[in-house]
């Protein structure tokens, strides 16, 4: 299933946020000197694999999150996040946990992407129970089981250990991050897992 404008709204919110977003092209557009709203996806979603295009400009940095709950008052507290960054330009990309395609901030890819500034990049996440896999270009960078005793620790060691929700959540939204910088995203469907 196409996931089209319609499909997202602010977080936390009713509409779609035109002052932080813009469709053009059929491409969502982060808008980079907009306020930093992040785009959730109206429906919720367990056990899927969603696959889109992103493009960041040069030192750009966004990220996609799954499982979110919108009891907290970011998305980040709930959604693990497979991080979207100029590895090249941002100062995210010389940390191996905060690389482009990383589970943001607790596991590193296995493989280093360093996908094009200005040029689109093929993406997929596939959940199925608490198991996820990271792929761009068609190459898995990354598969983890967040139920893992080895994965909760690294949680618990974290940023993230304040939040008791973070990467618990059965099911949940997606969502778009609006990291401060420009970032498109089109061709947005996902399937079952």
């Amino acid at each position: 299933m196409e996931l089209t404008a319609s499909a997202w709204r602010a977080y936390r919110g009713d509409g779609f946020p035109t002052p932080s977003w813009r469709v053009e092209d059929e491409a969502l557009h982060a808008l980079g000197a907009g306020p930093r709203v992040d785009l959730v996806s109206r429906a919720r979603y367990r056990d899927f694999a969603l696959s889109f295009e992103w493009c960041l400009p040069p030192g750009g940095n966004s990220g996609v999150l799954y499982r979110v709950s919108e009891d907290t008052a970011e998305a980040w507290q709930s959604g693990p996040e497979m991080q979207l960054v100029d590895d090249l330009e941002h100062p995210d990309g010389q940390d191996s946990l905060r690389c482009c395609g990383a589970l943001y901030d607790l596991i590193a890819p296995c493989a280093r992407a360093q996908p094009l500034a200005d040029a689109y990049v093929r993406a997929r996440i596939v959940v199925r129970g608490w198991r996820v896999e990271h792929w761009l270009n068609d190459l898995l960078l990354l598969a983890c089981d967040l139920a893992d005793p080895a994965v909760r620790d690294r949680i618990a060691r974290s940023k993230f250990a304040a939040y008791p929700r973070f990467a618990r959540e059965p099911e949940g939204h997606l969502v778009l991050q609006h990291h401060g910088t420009d970032a498109w995203f089109r061709c947005l469907r996902i399937e079952p897992a």
